[in-house]
């Protein structure tokens, strides 16, 4: 496993374990670390976040703000034996899993966000992908995701278009903030992208000869679009 562990830069949190306003400003200044499994080590998903909050730059966790559904819709759907804390994210790519954001730049919400900032992260995670080979690109926002990569229509679920040797998959954004998704409503997104993910996989098991989006194509037709569009 790539070791992206780093330990919390906070020394001063309140008396409840939690950031103070101070430590939460100080955390503009701060990126995380992503967490990708080691070179050649199996590589299913790579879920893409918009950027860190500052409660996870304050952390150096992922998806890190009490209330955040992502850890939750994660062993909901199956794709890990148990509920994952935040602070246990370098335990990811045991499962073959990894996390990185669009923008490394921390903000209160990704409305501050610039269109530039999201184009270019568009950019850098086609990079990412070409050295690191997932096999799904899981970008956890359809607003953000429509802004990155220049698809104004696209909705949650399978995207037509790759991202170099990976598919490209559009998830509700799991922040609490996002009050139009219930946890249910993510836990299915999650588990419709996980089934999907073991389906392409066992089928390249037996072709053995198959690139990975050749296999997306043998175990089945394109599949349509989720069609929601009021995710944030």
């Amino acid at each position: 496993m790539v070791s992206n562990a780093q330990s919390s830069p906070l020394a001063g949190w309140d008396a409840y374990g939690m950031p103070s306003r101070l430590d939460l400003e100080a955390a503009r200044d701060r990126t995380i670390p992503d967490v990708l499994p080691a070179p050649g080590a199996r590589f299913s998903v790579l879920f893409c976040g918009i950027n860190p909050g500052l409660y996870s730059a304050a952390t150096g966790w992922h998806f890190a703000r009490p209330g955040n559904r992502f850890w939750p819709a994660l062993h909901l759907s199956g794709f890990t034996g148990r509920q994952l804390a935040p602070r246990e994210q370098d335990l990811l790519p045991g499962y073959g899993l990894g996390i990185t954001n669009l923008v490394a730049r921390p903000t209160a919400q990704a409305a501050e966000l610039t269109r530039a900032e999201l184009e270019q992260g568009g950019e850098r995670l086609a990079k990412l992908v070409s050295r690191h080979r997932p096999a799904v690109v899981a970008v956890a926002g359809v607003t953000a995701y429509r802004t990155a990569f220049g698809r104004p229509r696209a909705a949650a679920g399978p995207q037509p278009e790759v991202l170099g040797v990976a598919r490209l998959w559009v998830l509700p954004n799991p922040s609490g903030l996002n009050a139009s998704w219930t946890l249910p409503r993510i836990t299915e997104a999650f588990r419709e992208l996980r089934e999907a993910v073991t389906k392409v996989l066992a089928t390249c098991a037996v072709f053995e000869t198959n690139t990975l989006l050749e296999c997306w194509t043998i175990s089945a037709s394109e599949p349509a679009a989720s069609g929601v569009a009021d995710d944030q």
